[in-house]
């Protein structure tokens, strides 16, 4: 009797060490689960707060292009001002992926190239407009694309 009680015992006692185990396994992947999760929501959500910003300032260098050639406006439309905007989104931009930030690189490019033609040269405004409009479009694929 004193040998099935033991028995009876020792089954219990492994019945409840593998319930702590387990118990503790499901604690560490549920933990690590929602670490993982935290940390992409976090990354998302900068992705998207960045996102947000070079839209906003998208919208405006393309504004201060549009005043300079077609109203002639060097104060609303000055290249100063463009280039502070051109740098804001090129810096914005590496926070968010590797095409957008490829995209906001070849903005630059045009813009250090094209700057001083915004005022007269039709085709150095198509092709900034242009460029603009990449940036944006790929920018929207990427908020599009965040869980």
């Amino acid at each position: 009797m004193r040998r099935q009680n033991t028995n009876l015992f020792d089954n219990k006692l492994r019945y409840y060490q593998l319930t702590v185990i387990f118990s503790i396994l499901f604690a560490l992947l549920g933990f690590s689960y929602n670490v993982w999760r935290m940390e992409v929501s976090e990354q998302n959500n900068n992705i998207r707060t960045a996102g947000f910003e070079i839209l906003i300032n998208l919208a405006s260098l393309e504004q201060l292009i549009y005043a300079a050639h077609y109203d002639g406006d060097f104060q609303q439309g000055s290249p100063r001002k463009g280039w502070v905007l051109v740098g804001l989104i090129n810096d914005l931009s590496t926070l968010t992926d590797t095409a957008v930030a490829d995209k906001s690189d070849e903005l630059k490019r045009l813009w250090s190239g094209s700057w001083d033609k915004i005022g007269h040269d039709q085709a150095a405004v198509d092709a900034l407009v242009s460029s603009i409009d990449e940036v944006r479009a790929e920018l929207k694929r990427l908020l599009i694309s965040l869980d």
